[in-house]
């Protein structure tokens, strides 16, 4: 173990034996940190945070910190959970569950680069990458081999579909679907066709991909006549995971198809000039 003399450590915090921390790093709670984990100087950790192994912390990351929720008392006592081989690069701030038994939760192989913020009760999956300041609300969902783009913003309480992918400067606040590409504001331009060729799939799953999104957003049907007449058809397991997003979308829905997005706003600009 390699602890620099001017890191301050909580009594009860539980470091494996090859743990390194650096200059000014502040552990406040009674964190655990696995094997082979770095934390960097100045880096801070708040609270019940527990880590698993091979984790790299950047600079002046802040871990553990209460959540800017108006409700949530800053002596609130939630959990952040972080798996296996993550780096969360400098200056990134993760904030601790609103609930006293709940948790933000991160998986393995993930890679949030410097400016990161996930706010209370987000969930990423395994192998998510997030470019530089990028802002996710609280309880957002993120599932597996999610690419964001630098400077996204993300409403609370919104999901985002395994293996989508946003461009960089976009704001959501609706759910992005599973293998979409998704752009500008609440719109999805396409599929992800180099993400899901990089993630094993092949030409029969992405041509059932296709199908499924055409039926979805090119077909004239609305969403809710898209998902019945999914159902009369037999699909893929990729497919099927689509339409299953879809179907569990919440109130604000799913973002729209690009030129039905520019379309909208173009309607609403010339409505307030009139």
């Amino acid at each position: 173990m390699a602890i620099h003399p001017t890191a301050i450590i909580h009594p009860e915090t539980i470091l494996a034996d090859d743990v390194r921390i650096g200059p000014y790093v502040c552990i406040e709670g009674p964190a655990q940190i696995g094997a082979r984990c770095v934390i960097e100087a100045h880096v801070i950790l708040v609270g019940h945070v527990r880590m698993g192994e091979d984790n790299r912390i950047g600079h002046g990351a802040i871990i553990g910190a209460a959540s800017q929720h108006l409700a949530h008392a800053p002596d609130h006592a939630g959990h952040v959970l972080i798996g296996n081989s993550n780096t969360i690069r400098e200056l990134s701030t993760i904030h601790r569950s609103t609930a006293a038994d709940g948790a933000t939760r991160i998986g393995d192989h993930n890679f949030l680069m410097a400016g990161t913020h996930l706010a209370h009760d987000c969930h990423l999956g395994d192998h998510v990458i997030i470019a530089n300041n990028s802002l996710l609300g609280g309880n957002v969902e993120v599932a597996d081999r999610v690419f964001i783009g630098g400077g996204c913003v993300f409403h609370q309480h919104m999901r985002i579909g395994r293996l989508a992918i946003a461009q960089g400067a976009s704001a959501f606040s609706k759910d992005i679907p599973p293998f979409t590409l998704a752009a500008e504001r609440n719109a999805v331009a396409g599929l992800n066709i180099v993400g899901m060729r990089r993630a094993g799939l092949d030409a029969v799953q992405r041509q059932e991909i296709k199908n499924a999104f055409k039926l979805l957003y090119k077909s004239g049907l609305n969403t809710a006549q898209a998902l019945a007449a999914s159902e009369e058809l037999d699909w893929s397991p990729e497919a099927r995971e689509f339409f299953d997003f879809v179907r569990g979308a919440k109130k604000r829905g799913i973002c729209d198809l690009l030129e039905s997005a520019r379309a909208s706003t173009s309607d609403a600009v010339a409505s307030d000039e009139t």
